[in-house]
């Protein structure tokens, strides 16, 4: 038997997570995209490559391709190829223009 309370944390979870069904999930295009931001925004060290790409990225890469490049690639890709929750990073499924878009803020302080 569920009591008024538990309905009611039902139902505000069930809101917060799916009220935008226009933007997929939590606001981003899919799971995959959300992960990622999640991950890079929420550790450290991924937060701090991906600062370090949107600064150190050449004239023909984006800052989110480098970050790419930098976690697949080396001793790093090995152990980082992807999200803690197993996106990997190069994932077909990441909506490259919102993680573009994330890396373009953290320039400006995100």
């Amino acid at each position: 038997m569920t009591t008024n309370i538990d309905q009611q944390i039902h139902s505000d979870s069930m809101t917060s997570t799916f009220s935008d069904t226009q933007m997929g999930y939590n606001g981003y295009a899919n799971y995959a995209t959300w992960n990622a931001a999640l991950w890079v925004l929420n550790d450290e060290f991924l937060y701090n490559t991906a600062k370090a790409c949107v600064t150190f990225c050449g004239e023909n890469e984006t800052p989110w391709a480098k970050f790419v490049r930098c976690m697949m690639n080396g001793q790093i890709g090995r152990y980082l190829g992807g999200t803690g929750d197993g996106v990997a990073w190069d994932c077909p499924e990441i909506d490259t223009h919102q993680m573009e878009e994330l890396m373009a803020n953290l320039r400006s302080g995100y």
